[in-house]
């Protein structure tokens, strides 16, 4: 076990975090589409309501009223339902709540002199986000025993004690302040963190992927000529994509893109929904260009939900042509006549992908670039032959294993 895991502790990792915001069950659609912009893992935490008669709320309670997280692809998905594009205000105006899938075990309230390990091991198993409290007498420290101090466990002003007077630093007060502020920790900022340390693990970070068995074989896929829709009926929750592949006549999956949510993060919404209702998961993925004939992509009144936020500012419906670029595939407009083949669209929405042979740190550091949940992965003469997918929780797995043997 690498060091850095024992002797660092949850508070070293909130230095800078901003003071969470509850954003609460009752709001709209539009606002999370805002919020979801701004946030990590493509996703934002929904919160009921606080009671005005509760006072004092401990952990226990902040517990109950955490209800689940909800990410850019539970809004696209809900946005192509018939009704919604059939009333695109009354959708954008929905409450979250009737989206959001309830599941208050993807948060943790945890002490800041909680050990990396321990947070690690929660996370490892399904937990995404911790809530850690900032308005505690807590210094930040980063050296070897940082969590013990004189012989005793590091501790806040709210820390609890046992029937034997032994500090619980490990666990969140259940007596807290009503004025105590919270950060909210994800896996991205902890893997943000541990390639800071490549060093100390060494040397796990350079081992391959497949030596130190990251690849996660169990993965959603669709056929290109299947329904986009259809994507939303087996999506998984951790990474929450679907590859979308064509088999080859020897029954090789090849991967020409992928429908998930850090593709969809920060789209026109609206435009997605509409392509994801009509269009096959192959066209959805590659994009449908706008000099394509009209009867197959036809002219639609989209209330954009990007850009200068017309839809949040009450701007009027615009008539457009859905296209790649609408759903934000593209970052740089690129002149449909140069390339106007199969092969212009996957290079520009092609899916992230790494080998079999690749590093653990090289994957650590394409999935920080690109913001992204997960790296498909790849091999054969082509690299577009999938074999599985390397996610958040895969990472953590492998960089808490014992370093593979020294092969001679």
């Amino acid at each position: 076990m690498a060091s850095v895991f024992l002797y660092h502790v949850v508070g070293d990792l909130t230095v800078g975090k901003p003071e969470l915001v509850e954003f609460m069950e009752t709001e709209t659609v539009e606002s999370a589409i805002r919020a979801i912009g701004e946030s990590t893992e493509n996703g934002i935490p929904v919160w009921k309501r606080r009671s005005p008669k509760v006072m004092i709320e401990n952990s226990e309670m902040r517990q109950q009223r955490f209800v689940g997280i909800l990410n850019s692809l539970d809004i696209v998905a809900f946005l192509a339902r018939d009704w919604c594009l059939e009333d695109q205000e009354k959708a954008m105006k929905t409450p979250v709540s009737e989206i959001v899938m309830p599941n208050n075990s993807l948060l943790k309230e945890v002490d800041p002199a909680t050990r990396l390990i321990d947070a690690l091991e929660m996370m490892k198993q399904g937990v995404k986000r911790l809530l850690v409290p900032k308005s505690v007498q807590w210094k930040g420290v980063s050296k070897k025993f940082s969590i013990l101090y004189n012989g005793k466990w590091l501790k806040n002003i709210n820390t609890s004690t046992n029937a034997n007077g032994i500090p619980s630093a490990n666990q969140p007060s259940s007596s807290t302040s009503s004025r105590i502020k919270f950060c909210c920790l994800s896996r991205e900022d902890v893997i943000r963190f541990l390639i800071g340390c490549l060093g100390a693990l060494a040397p796990i970070p350079l081992s391959s992927i497949s030596l130190l068995d990251a690849i996660n074989p169990h993965y959603s896929l669709i056929e290109a000529t299947m329904p986009a829709i259809e994507a939303t009926q087996k999506l998984p929750h951790d990474p929450s994509a679907v590859a979308v592949i064509e088999t080859s006549p020897d029954g090789e999956q090849k991967i020409i893109g992928e429908i998930s949510s850090c593709k969809l993060w920060r789209s026109d919404y609206l435009a997605a929904a509409y392509a994801l209702a009509n269009l096959s998961a192959g066209q959805f993925v590659m994009g449908v260009e706008d000099n394509m004939a009209s009867k197959s992509v036809p002219e639609m009144a989209v209330q954009s939900t990007n850009g200068d936020n017309n839809a949040v500012n009450g701007g009027g419906s615009r008539l457009r042509r859905f296209s790649s670029r609408s759903i934000g595939f593209f970052s740089n407009a690129i002149s449909p006549s140069i390339g106007a083949g199969r092969t212009m669209y996957r290079a520009r929405s092609a899916p992230l992908t790494c080998k079999v042979t690749s590093s653990l740190a090289a994957v650590m550091a394409q999935m920080l670039s690109h913001r992204a949940t997960h790296v498909w992965v790849t091999e054969g003469e082509d690299d577009d032959i999938l074999v599985g997918v390397v996610g958040y929780a895969d990472i953590l797995y492998a960089v808490t294993r014992q370093p593979p043997a020294a092969t001679s």
